[in-house]
């Protein structure tokens, strides 16, 4: 692990005990054991530190996905997706608290919210070419509109994880819940 992402781990520790506020160059310091100077010369604004902590709680979501997207079937795959963006154990809560803190500063921080409305068009698109791919193959009903599935699916997704923060349940119910919101907005032919 590069200084970055050992920074950026040390920020989302941080996030996750008392919120994006205990996001200080001191505190990540002493989180990382790292020198101030050092976290300083690495990001040279707390902004800059925010999006590398965003950047490093996204890639921890990639990494629990399976290699190939939208097997076997885009219905597990997308139940699969979901489920790793959830607040279940400490480091899924870790990526939504700072997914939620970050959110709520796109609006402020013109730079963040680029990154963050990349990320999500990445994800749509992609998502909207693996709806693509399922419609050809049999899988997904013709009808279905790869863009639409894609934002409710983010956005079921980001709803059910906002509310999971302040209201948890444990992991079948959920598994539950998403299996059934997916097998909604995945009708076969």
């Amino acid at each position: 692990m590069d200084r970055t992402d050992e920074l950026a781990a040390a920020a989302l520790r941080l996030v996750t005990v008392g919120g994006l506020p205990a996001v200080t160059f001191r505190s990540v310091a002493a989180e990382s054991g790292w020198s101030l100077g050092a976290v300083q010369k690495t990001f040279p604004t707390k902004d800059a530190l925010v999006r590398a902590t965003l950047a490093y709680a996204q890639s921890s979501i990639a990494v629990r996905l399976s290699v190939d997207p939208g097997r076997p079937t885009l219905r597990s795959w997308l139940v699969e997706l979901v489920m790793a963006t959830l607040p279940l154990d400490d480091a899924r809560r870790s990526a939504c608290l700072v997914g939620v803190a970050v959110s709520d500063r796109a609006p402020f921080d013109p730079e963040l919210a680029v990154s963050l409305a990349g990320w999500d068009a990445e994800l749509r698109g992609n998502l909207a070419r693996l709806a693509g791919r399922a419609r050809h193959e049999g899988e997904l009903h013709p009808g279905v509109d790869g863009e639409s599935l894609a934002r409710a699916v983010l956005a079921f997704a980001a709803g059910l994880a906002g509310q999971l923060l302040y209201d948890p349940v444990d992991e079948a119910t959920v598994l539950a819940l998403v299996q059934g919101i997916v097998a909604g907005l995945t009708p076969a032919p």
